[in-house]
């Protein structure tokens, strides 16, 4: 079993920056790939970025690419997200997941989810 608790989500303006964390516990971290997906109302839950085991390969959706990085400290079982130049669009409840199947990055199907932190972006 694995439980995960996003953090850092928040109110801001075009433009701006946020790090959200995501804490894991209940299995050695480094046995699980972490993803990041996100879900705005009204619409589909959608992958946003995804590390492996040890941060040695990452993965994002294009709409984040250049703006976004995900990165993992191993030492904390922690996984984060930098989000730079927010937008709008990028309002959403951003939500964690891990599993133990690099194939699984990106599934809405990952086995294990946090409950989701609020990322609001005005214009």
């Amino acid at each position: 079993q694995v439980q995960l608790v996003e953090s850092g989500g928040g109110l801001v303006q075009a433009g701006a920056s946020l790090r959200l964390s995501c804490a894991a516990s209940g299995r050695t971290f480094n046995s699980l790939v972490m993803g990041w997906f996100r879900q705005a109302p009204g619409k589909e839950r959608e992958f946003v970025a995804g590390i492996s085991w040890t941060g040695a390969n990452t993965y994002y959706a294009d709409s984040v690419k250049g703006r976004f990085t995900i990165s993992r400290d191993n030492t904390k079982n922690t996984v984060y997200l930098q989000m730079n130049n927010l937008k709008p669009e990028d309002t959403a409840v951003y939500s964690c997941a891990a599993d133990v199947q690099l194939r699984k990055i990106g599934k809405t199907t990952m086995d294990y989810w946090g409950q989701g932190t609020q990322v609001t972006v005005s214009s």
